[in-house]
């Protein structure tokens, strides 16, 4: 489980590097979530738990992108 708490947080720094308001938002959410779910002790809950969260990291690592308009009529 910290390993892909971790994980997640390493992702969520790559992908909206420089973008503050991201990074807060992304830590908030993840710190919550584990939170939330930190006293949960079904096994088949966990496991579905953190099958989640692989995919979300997944899919931030893969399908998430950040823009920077360089120019007025340029991103």
């Amino acid at each position: 489980v910290l390993k892909l708490f971790k994980l997640l947080h390493r992702t969520r720094q790559e992908v909206f590097k420089n973008d503050t308001r991201a990074l807060a938002a992304a830590r908030q959410k993840i710190n919550e979530e584990f939170r939330n779910n930190k006293d949960e002790t079904s096994e088949e809950k966990i496991n579905e738990l953190l099958k989640m969260a692989s995919d979300v990291e997944v899919i931030l690592r893969t399908s998430v992108i950040q823009a920077v308009h360089t120019d007025s009529d340029k991103i």
